[in-house]
């Protein structure tokens, strides 16, 4: 039985756009759709100024409204509905132990305007033991640049036909330690929407550069680039030959976070991978998909590995 989607609402724009994009994903995987609200008022001092039998009574209204909007939507996805009375993280991340995947908003109802990802979003994209997209609502898609290099003939100057836009999936690859979970998913999620997988791996300059103050020559940085492409080509050939049908771009560039950002203009997902931790204490998320959650044009999928 195919693991259900799950995805945590709070009536904000945010987490309605997060149900939305969840149902979609859920139709893709043949899987159920489970809508969750975290109820946090009986966990803590506020539930003395109020009936506790009458406190999720809202919360199920809420989300009864979000459900027959999804239905409405996305006819032909199984939707059920939760409430979980918890804090919002621990809540959340219990809840998605038996999900195939957790949908969240960039931020909820308590989150400051400021703020691209809120605070609930990014740690349960820490703890969660299932992979996490986090969704903004959409942004307005980059308008195409001109080409410069020469001036249009005559017989271009009417309007030509928009190219089609091909789907696409981009990963993050650490080319030195690949992740076989954060591949493997990416893969699957290409083949799921029938997209082109581009596959990222930027690398930094040896230490030793910085160490000696100077920048490496034209043929070094040639051969620095080959070695990090002949790395990418190396950590992606098994899941190129379990997945035959999937159009592949391979791209090493200096600069991991900021290539990945560029890149996710236009693209339907982002997937970076997440470490697992042994103990409780630090920071789970490492600096590229830290960056990635707060400036991508994309929903992005954080996905645990070893």
């Amino acid at each position: 039985m195919t693991p259900p989607v799950l995805v945590g609402v709070d009536g904000s724009p945010e987490s309605t756009a997060a149900a939305h994009w969840a149902a979609e994903e859920a139709r893709r995987r043949g899987a159920a759709l489970r809508l969750v609200h975290v109820w946090p008022w009986l966990t803590d001092g506020r539930a003395a100024f109020a009936d506790p039998d009458d406190l999720p009574v809202a919360a199920q209204r809420m989300l009864a409204g979000t459900a027959e909007e999804v239905r409405e939507g996305h006819p032909g996805v199984a939707v059920h509905t939760d409430v979980v009375l918890d804090a919002a993280v621990d809540g959340l991340v219990a809840a998605a132990e038996d999900a195939g995947l957790l949908v969240v908003g960039s931020r909820g109802l308590g989150g400051f305007a400021g703020l691209l990802v809120g605070s609930v979003s990014m740690a349960v994209a820490a703890r969660s033991a299932a992979p996490v997209v986090v969704v903004r609502p959409e942004r307005p898609a980059r308008p195409a640049e001109p080409h410069r290099d020469r001036a249009p003939a005559a017989s271009e100057t009417r309007p030509a036909a928009v190219p089609e836009t091909v789907p696409e999936v981009v990963v993050g690859v650490d080319a030195g330690a690949p992740g076989d979970a954060v591949l493997a998913f990416a893969f699957q999620e290409a083949a799921l929407r029938g997209a082109r997988l581009r596959a990222v791996h930027g690398w930094d300059l040896p230490p030793a550069f910085a160490v000696v103050g100077f920048l490496p020559s034209g043929s070094e940085m040639a051969l620095l680039q080959a070695g990090e492409e002949k790395a990418l080509a190396a950590a992606l050939s098994a899941h190129r030959e379990r997945h035959p049908d999937t159009e592949v771009v391979e791209q090493a560039r200096l600069g991991a976070a900021r290539t990945l950002v560029e890149e996710s203009v236009g693209a339907g997902l982002v997937v970076v991978g997440r470490r697992r931790r042994p103990h409780d204490f630090g920071p789970r998320l490492g600096r590229v998909a830290h960056a990635v959650l707060h400036h991508a044009h994309a929903p992005v999928a954080v996905v645990p590995h070893d």
